[in-house]
Order: C-alpha cells, then sequence, then structure tokens
C-alpha cells in the first residue's frame, strides 16, 4: 500500500506515456504494485501525518491580497484586519511574513506569456465580494472563477463558503458547464487543494487530489507569490469584479448565481476577447476535452445529525423539520445553495428550500400537521385513562360499546363532558339504566339525566384563552388506594408498639 501522492504520480507518469518498466525504476517501486494502482486507483492509502498549520496560515492568502492592493501597508494596520477575522497570534509573525513577501517582491523575474492547447489547461481561484444581508444575518460573499485556458471560456460559482465540498462542486459545475475536464487544473496554494509545500515539494489536499485522480486531471500548483503562473483567472476575477458586480442589486446568494449565468452567456462569453481577438464560445473546443463520466460524484455538503424533540435538526443557524416519527434518531443531512436534503437509511425523507438568515425555523406542513394528530391522539388516550377512573361501570360500560360496535372515542369525550354539567354519581346512575335496556349511545344517557336529574351546576365553566386547557381533564381517584394506605400505616403503628 502506497502513499496517495505516490498513485497519483503513477497516473501522472502513465498519462504522459511511461511504460511500467519505467514507472518502476523511476519511483523505486515493484511493477506488480504499479500495475495494481493503475486498474484500482482508488485504492486504500496509507494515513499521512499532516503538518500541524500556523496560527498565520489561515490569513495569508489574505495579506497576500492586501500587500498586492497596498504594497506599503504596515504590519500594525495588517495585525488589526486580520485579528477581526478571528487571528490571535502575536505581530512578530505578521511582521516576519510581511518582510519575506517584500524580500521576494524585490528579485521578480520577468515572464514569457504563453498559449495552452485547447483542452490542456483551467485555471481556477477565488474572488471575495464582501457579503449579503438576510435580513439581520449577514454572509460573506465568494465567487470560484474557472476559465479554460486556450478560449478564456469563463464559469463562475458565488458561494458563502470555501469549504471543501463547496470548492469541488464549484469544480464539478464548470466541467459541466465547459463539457469535460482539461489535462490539468492551475490552482494558487488554498487550503483545499495544497495543505503543504516546501520549494518545489507539494503536498496536495487529499481530498482535492482524490477528486483530481477520479477526473484523471493533473493538478499544478502556483508558486507563492506568482500570480503570473495562473494571470488568466487572475484577469477573469478582476473582470467580474469590474464588469459584472457594479450598479448591481440581489436579493440573495440564488438571485447573485442566476444573474451571473446570465452575465456569462450573454456578456463574457461572446465577448471578442481582448487577447485573442476572437468570442471565448467560438474558440471552446470540447472535443479537445475529456468527456465526463455518466456517474457524477456527490460533492454536497454531508454530516450526520440527531433529530430533537421538536422535531428538527439544527444546521447552519437554522431549525429543519423531519415527520415526528424521527425524533431521537439520526439522518443524513445533504445540503448546496439551493436546498436541504435530510435521508434516514438511504431514503429520502424530506427536501427543504435553503434558508441564509439564521435562527430560523423552516416547517414543513405535514410535519405540523403530523405532530397535531399525534397529540390529538395522545389527549383522547388521556380522556380514556379519565373515564375508566369511574370504576367498574365505567369499564363494563366501554365494554358493551365496544361489543356493539359504537364510536368510542367521541362517546367518551361526550359522557366525559356530562360528568362535568351533572356530576359523577348522576352519570354512573344514567349508564347503569340505559345498559339494563342495552341501549349504549351517548345520546340516551344524556335523555335520562335530562328527565330525571339536575345539573350540577347551572354556571358555564371558565373558558381559558388556550383551547388546550380547557381539554384538561382528572382521573377519579380510586378509594381503594386509599384504603391500601391507611392500612398500611396502621400495620406500621401497631409494629412500632409491640417494640
Amino acid at each position: 500500500m502506497v502513499k496517495k501522492q505516490i498513485v497519483f504520480e503513477i497516473h501522472r507518469l502513465t498519462n504522459m506515456g511511461f511504460s511500467i518498466r519505467s514507472i518502476s525504476r523511476r519511483l523505486k517501486i515493484d511493477r506488480k504494485t504499479i500495475s495494481k494502482y493503475i486498474d484500482h486507483p482508488y485504492g486504500t492509502s496509507l494515513p499521512t501525518k499532516n503538518r500541524k498549520p500556523g496560527k498565520l496560515d489561515p490569513y495569508c492568502d489574505f495579506i497576500n491580497e492586501l500587500i498586492s492592493e497596498f504594497p506599503d501597508i504596515k504590519a500594525p494596520v495588517v495585525l488589526r484586519l486580520i485579528k477581526e477575522k478571528g487571528y490571535e497570534g502575536e505581530i512578530t509573525l505578521v511582521r516576519a511574513y510581511l518582510r519575506r513577501l517584500r524580500r521576494q517582491s524585490l528579485y521578480r523575474e520577468p515572464f514569457i506569456r504563453f498559449e495552452s492547447e485547447p483542452g490542456a489547461q483551467m485555471q481556477v481561484d477565488w474572488g471575495h465580494f464582501n457579503s449579503l444581508e438576510y435580513g439581520s444575518t449577514k454572509r460573506k460573499l465568494y465567487a470560484l472563477a474557472v476559465i479554460e485556458s486556450h478560449s478564456r471560456m469563463l464559469y463562475v460559482k458565488f458561494t458563502h463558503s470555501q469549504k471543501q465540498e463547496v470548492f469541488h462542486q464549484g469544480l464539478l459545475e464548470a466541467f459541466i458547464s465547459f463539457g469535460g475536464t482539461p489535462k490539468e487544473l492551475v490552482v494558487d496554494n488554498m487550503m483545499t487543494a495544497v495543505t503543504e509545500r516546501s520549494g518545489s515539494i507539494i503536498r496536495f489536499n487529499d481530498a482535492f487530489l482524490e477528486v483530481m485522480i477520479r477526473f484523471n486531471i493533473n493538478p499544478v500548483a502556483c508558486n507563492i507569490r506568482a500570480p503570473h503562473e495562473k494571470g488568466k483567472v487572475e484577469a477573469s476575477i478582476k473582470y467580474l469584479r469590474n464588469n459584472f458586480l457594479p450598479a448591481q442589486y440581489f436579493t440573495d446568494l440564488n438571485d447573485v448565481q442566476d444573474k451571473a449565468i446570465h452575465w456569462l452567456n450573454t456578456v463574457a462569453n461572446i465577448r471578442i476577447h481582448q487577447t485573442t481577438g476572437k468570442r471565448p464560445l467560438d474558440c471552446l473546443k470540447k472535443d479537445a476535452l475529456t468527456p465526463l463520466a455518466d456517474a457524477l460524484p456527490d460533492f454536497r455538503e454531508t454530516g450526520t445529525y440527531v433529530v430533537h424533540k421538536d422535531f428538527g435538526i439544527r444546521f447552519d443557524g437554522n431549525v429543519y423539520t423531519v415527520p415526528p416519527w424521527l425524533i431521537g434518531k439520526k439522518i443524513t443531512l445533504k445540503a448546496n445553495e439551493r436546498r436541504v436534503t435530510i435521508y434516514h437509511k438511504d431514503r429520502k425523507i424530506i427536501t427543504h428550500q435553503r434558508c441564509w438568515k439564521r435562527h430560523y425555523r423552516i416547517e414543513h406542513e405535514s410535519h405540523v400537521k403530523e405532530v397535531k394528530k399525534l397529540n390529538k391522539k395522545r389527549y383522547r388516550d388521556r380522556q380514556t385513562e379519565v373515564f375508566l377512573s369511574l370504576g367498574n361501570v365505567a369499564e363494563e360500560f366501554i365494554e358493551k360499546l365496544t361489543a356493539d360496535r359504537k364510536p368510542l372515542k367521541n362517546t367518551i369525550i361526550r359522557l366525559l363532558e356530562l360528568k362535568s354539567e351533572y356530576g359523577k354519581g348522576s352519570l354512573l346512575y344514567a349508564m347503569r339504566k340505559t345498559m339494563k335496556l342495552k341501549l349504549y349511545g351517548a345520546d340516551y344517557i344524556e335523555n335520562v339525566l335530562y328527565q330525571e336529574m339536575t345539573p350540577k351546576t347551572t354556571h358555564s365553566p371558565v373558558k381559558f384563552e388556550k383551547a388546550a386547557l380547557n381539554e384538561i381533564r382528572l382521573t377519579t381517584p380510586s378509594l381503594k388506594e386509599y384504603d391500601a394506605l391507611a392500612l398500611k400505616r396502621r400495620r406500621e403503628d401497631h409494629g412500632n408498639h409491640h417494640r
């Protein structure tokens, strides 16, 4: 078993036309092992130890952008800006990083523009575009730009996150838009693509590398502080910032993406490109790209969650409901920028529209109805318990009622109302009388009470504003329980007396 980096190198050399013997000699690996990984590229690899990231690492890309825009910016200003993003380190790390960047900028080498063959290369990078407001909630706005280097055909995906799954989903959508994949993909040193580099030695992110192997793409990481190596996508982000965003108003993320796709189709990809002198749409050679497989991977954000007592799950600051029978169970949630889909044991349960606000409850009408139905059933079961507490007559009446196939629940509820109106003793008398006549409906009992009994009270019961409180009924205590308790205490007192 070999590391994923070696597996990737095996496939890269194979695609370049090297024989198994040549690869074996070059990598010093047995030929049988090389053959195995050529046939099974997704073989399990040995775990590799990740370098522990430094405190400043997550903020290096942001600092690089600041230096590009404000070359003379001072360390205290940079420190203040990255502290707002969560940095907890000292200013000494910031000063050392700025010195290293500026030292490198003194020795910039001239570069020669090169043009790629059709389908040979794509470039990808993130752009930062302030934020969108959803009521009192603000979400950062990012754009993943992917450009086919030969044609300058552009695809843009706007997101509220730069997570690994979101990055992969954006790449997949770009490949689908272009109609295939390139031979190589040029990336920046983002953590979702490159986890470590030392000079020319690069360690790619394992999840990213698996995607590249799956699509048979050779990843190429730019050198640090060498923006010209992905100049085409850098220029595309600048073009996006200056041509698409000005004078635009967006309601939400879906609105941004829909308008971006419209802009790509009606402006960006049909304009005469300044460098090529042609329209990107006309220059894209789809037959030069590697066709996509029929079965495409699922790159949605995925997680396992427990359903709470309120028949909801907590995801991204909101609550999404599921049927109440899932309370206490574990479910699988998969989300993209538009929808949140919930599964239980590979069975799709519900799909919600994703809410980008926070502290909201997203309910489905059917789930609320099911809960109300369950609560109503529990209430009716409670009424049966209250009715049976009336004693043996009530138990006998239920048996007769069931045998006569009368509506049990509704009859019990009506009889309890009559108990409240006429009293327990009167109700039991009427029930005994109607049972002798083999009449078991509530109407018969009500008629007996009306003719022979006086209502217990002439005043209507107090009505509460909350309807559920008006339906509360208490069970009649059993005197047998009191007798048993009195007998127990008498025995205890008798025992103490003899001691």
